[in-house]
């Protein structure tokens, strides 16, 4: 039996539960079932290792001791236990156990929650976990990746937006083309289930780690920030997985929630690899952390600020934005006017239609810049179909092999890369001519002739670009008049 199958048998079984509403509830209960279960997996994994190994949990609250006999405490006892012992006990871990680990476990379990109020029904969810997921097999961790896509369309179903899942070959393509050196500091500042940083961890591995010194090197330089419980949970389990041993550089927290001026020299990275969410408007106040020429409540704008304040001089990026982002005006055109002054924004990878569906049609986008030296002149390259397809699919989906083209042409940032040649897909534009557009960075394929889009998906997303930025313009003419008022006053 699949995972994906197991937990859809799962998610059946709850559905009995009269204290399990909706998916998002759904989801947040098998999530900590999961982690728990991945814990004792990797704990046996651990002991074998090192003899001197101490599980963080007491005795009674570890898997294997309450949960992993089928035939182990159901009804009543099962729900006093869990709700009685295993949580109470799970939250204070401090008492118990001050151990990195210790720290892990509490975090993850300071916003879960046990929904479900039949100890019968429990017992078959658990058994279900048991015999259908042993996270010790290679091939089972990968399949995670798909178990996290059905829970995430769960959550989209429950109205929980903004939780896209990357699709795999983009992260994989985007880490590659950065190429993280093994002492080098990654962070992800928006990392929802830890895709980017768990590619970083496989590429790492598969390039630079030749020793267990090299591996304690690479444990140490994995960063990532999601302000989301369920997600913030996920990429901990995700990291865990990926032998992580202790996750505690993944912080449950909202990275734009800090003043832009309070992170200092020692906290800046040498590589972001991000997909900050789009769409999205930050809650009141949230602006007020960035100088005021950059005040915007669209998410993603602030992120892509934040970024360039956290890289090293020297530091790399690739970031996931929108095509509302190229061509956007007002407060979008002096983010961009800093990214191209500030940063060489050498690349973009002009994504086509569906790379993100179910989630959502927006075009995307993939930008790749270096901090320090500014921009003379910027690549362009139109990603293309595979031969057949007029769009993805969950039967035709994205696959790396997609990006072999872009990967042969792509060159060394060393020498400027000097081996770039414009072909059909792929163009330059200088920075003197962005400057001349108003830094609009939405230019269309030379090697093509116009084309006027019909399509009201399109449309539709201009429209709404439009309207957001009327709304920006709105926002800073009233804080000119505001501020002109207090003057006169």
């Amino acid at each position: 039996m699949s995972i994906s199958s197991t937990i859809k048998s799962i998610q059946d079984i709850m559905r009995k539960d009269v204290g399990v509403d909706g998916d998002a509830q759904r989801v947040g209960q098998l999530v900590w079932l999961l982690f728990l279960k991945i814990f004792d997996d990797r704990e046996q994994e651990w002991e074998l290792l090192d003899d001197s190994y101490r599980s963080p949990m007491p005795e009674r609250c570890r898997w294997r001791n309450w949960a992993a006999d089928p035939e182990g405490i159901t009804g009543d006892e099962l729900k006093d236990f869990i709700d009685g012992q295993l949580f109470p006990t799970l939250q204070n871990l401090q008492e118990y156990s001050t151990t990195p680990a210790a720290f892990v476990v509490r975090s993850v379990f300071k916003d879960a929650y046990n929904y479900m109020k039949s100890g019968q029904l429990i017992r078959q969810v658990i058994n279900k976990i048991q015999e259908g997921v042993d996270f010790n097999k290679a091939q089972e961790r990968h399949a995670f990746g798909d178990m996290y896509e059905q829970l995430l369309r769960d959550l989209q179903s429950a109205g929980n937006a903004g939780e896209f899942y990357t699709p795999r070959p983009v992260t994989e393509f985007m880490v590659r083309m950065v190429d993280p050196k093994l002492d080098e500091k990654v962070m992800d500042p928006a990392c929802g289930t830890g895709g980017f940083l768990t590619c970083t961890i496989e590429h790492k591995r598969s390039h630079y780690v030749k020793t267990a010194e090299d591996e304690r090197t690479l444990q140490a330089s994995i960063f990532g920030v999601e302000k989301k419980p369920l997600p913030h949970l996920l990429a901990t389990t995700n990291m865990i997985l990926h032998g992580i041993e202790v996750p505690n550089q993944i912080r449950h927290d909202n990275t734009l929630a800090r003043p832009l001026i309070s992170w200092g020299p020692s906290e800046r990275v040498h590589c972001i690899v991000a997909n900050p969410p789009f769409g999205g408007m930050e809650e009141d106040g949230i602006e007020t952390n960035f100088p005021a020429a950059f005040r915007t409540r669209e998410t993603a704008d602030l992120f892509l600020v934040l970024i360039m304040h956290l890289l090293k001089d020297g530091g790399r990026a690739a970031v996931v934005l929108p095509d509302g982002f190229l061509f956007g005006e007002g407060i979008k055109s002096r983010i961009k006017e800093k990214l191209l002054t500030e940063c060489n924004l050498h690349t973009i990878v002009r994504l086509p239609n569906g790379v993100f569906n179910p989630y959502t049609g927006i075009k995307t986008n993939l930008l790749f810049f270096t901090k320090g030296t500014p921009t003379k002149d910027v690549w362009l390259y139109e990603h293309q179909y595979p031969v057949g397809y007029k769009s993805y699919s969950k039967t035709k989906p994205m696959r790396i092999e997609e990006f072999a083209t872009e990967q042969a042409w792509w060159g060394n940032e060393a020498d400027g890369f000097a081996s770039r040649e414009e072909n059909e897909f792929a163009w330059k534009v200088s920075l003197d001519e962005l400057k001349a557009r108003n830094w609009n960075l939405d230019c269309k394929n030379p090697h093509i002739g116009e084309q006027i889009s019909h399509n009201p998906d399109e449309l539709l997303r201009n429209y709404t670009s439009l309207q957001g930025e009327i709304s920006d313009l709105r926002d800073q003419l009233k804080a000119v008049l505001a501020e002109a008022l207090e003057r006169q006053a």
